[in-house]
């Protein structure tokens, strides 16, 4: 039911140079004093956020001497049909699940932990509303996280009412907002750690403007006109037709401009395609707008190279519970026109890293703005990737595992 991920070998030295002395000498004292830890991670996939996420997390922890594993559920359509309606419900969609989405769901989470009860190890850590419940049918002796990715500040009461009632035995539960901490929960127990990104990954380690020109010119691009991108799943809370009227609308004034809504097809998410059906339907043959994804042939290397080509990051999510392609657009130096929604706003510094926008007018006047003051908008750029040093490097998310890792051994 559950497979393994093999993940490659990652040196913290390699990152000795993207963090201060400090924070380098507190991650190897605080991993010393837990050498051995044996500590597994669930979630449903490899891709999204959360894979990207613990791809480098897990060897980072296997690097400093933690016994760091990671599993994925085995391919269920099903299942993930009825968990994609419980992530919506949890972030605020309207309606309830049926009584044989919810056995169907508990139905799978048993036997999820019947396979973990199997393994050795002295910390579960369970990613998101999926695996969430196979706590209950796991005896208490292990230490166990609840790690909460998604926008739960307006659920759904009626879904989170049932599906609390499973998150009691967790012995600490992550955020990456106060605001996300669901009604009854023990607050004692809740911790804030917000995502980070790799800085060293292919999808992160910038480009030159030569290579990632020539990345998007495979995909029909032209690298001498202006582009704009919306880089995230296609999924309808980030909103990608909002996206389309705003490009249409600055479109107006920048006659030349291209759009790019670059996204993945993962297995966890059956909604994406009906989703990107809709959207060629709304981009009605625009040879300017541009709707791709990994069955295209975008990997993380041509996602960075759109990132790098664009002049202005789009990330217009109406909930988000981090948007880890901010953090990424900043760190290619370029100004991000996010969403006023969950984790964006911690990200971006309004007028100052970026823009926060509501509307697609709104989000028009900006893509307007940033390509009409290139100066402005490098500025912008510049000041964002400084903000991602300082707060959204995978090396602060790694001590905050360690520092939670202490409290419960």
């Amino acid at each position: 039911m559950v497979q393994n991920v093999a993940v490659r070998k990652i040196s913290l030295a390699n990152y000795k140079g993207l963090m201060s002395p400090k924070d380098y000498s507190q991650i190897l004292a605080q991993a010393k004093s837990l050498k051995g830890l044996r500590v597994l991670h669930v979630n449903t996939s490899t891709d999204g956020g959360v894979g990207e996420i613990l791809k480098t997390l897990v060897p980072l922890l296997q690097d400093v001497g933690i016994e760091s594993e990671w599993v994925i559920f085995d391919k269920n359509n099903k299942f993930f049909k009825v968990s994609k309606e419980l992530h919506n419900f949890l972030q605020g969609k309207k309606g309830d699940l049926t009584t044989e989405q919810k056995d169907l769901y508990l139905s799978v989470n048993e036997r999820l932990a019947q396979v973990l009860n199997q393994r050795q190890f002295d910390i579960l850590l369970i990613h998101d509303p999926q695996p969430a419940a196979a706590i209950t049918f796991i005896p208490n002796r292990i230490s166990s996280i609840w790690r909460c990715h998604i926008d739960t500040s307006k659920t759904n009461v009626f879904v989170w009412n049932w599906f609390s009632k499973f998150l009691p035995k967790y012995d600490r539960y992550i955020f990456t907002l106060r605001k996300y901490i669901g009604k009854d929960l023990d607050y004692k127990k809740c911790r804030i750690i917000p995502p980070a990104i790799d800085p060293l990954s292919e999808k992160n380690d910038p480009l030159d403007k030569t290579a990632s020109d020539r990345l998007v010119k495979k995909f029909g691009i032209d690298p001498a006109k202006p582009l704009v991108s919306q880089i995230s799943r296609f999924d309808p809370w980030k909103d990608p037709w909002g996206v389309m009227d705003a490009y249409r609308e600055a479109k107006k004034e920048i006659i030349n401009l291209q759009l790019g809504l670059v996204g993945v097809f993962a297995p966890d998410d059956p909604e994406a395609k009906e989703v990107v059906a809709d959207l060629r339907k709304y981009a009605k043959s625009d040879p300017d707008i541009h709707i791709l994804s990994n069955l295209d042939g975008v990997g993380n290397l041509e996602v960075n190279g759109f990132q790098v080509a664009s002049d202005a990051i789009i990330q217009k999510s109406t909930r988000e519970g981090f948007g880890l392609t901010v953090s990424e657009g900043m760190w290619k130096g370029k100004p991000v026109i996010g969403g006023k929604a969950g984790g964006i706003v911690e990200q971006i510094v309004d007028g100052d890293t970026g823009f926060l926008v509501t509307t697609a007018h709104e989000t028009a006047e900006k893509i307007v703005y940033l390509l009409k003051n290139p100066d402005a908008a490098n500025k912008m750029g510049v000041r964002g990737k400084d903000r991602v040093r300082q707060h959204f490097l995978i090396t602060r998310l790694l001590l905050d595992h360690l520092r939670l890792y202490d409290e419960l051994v």
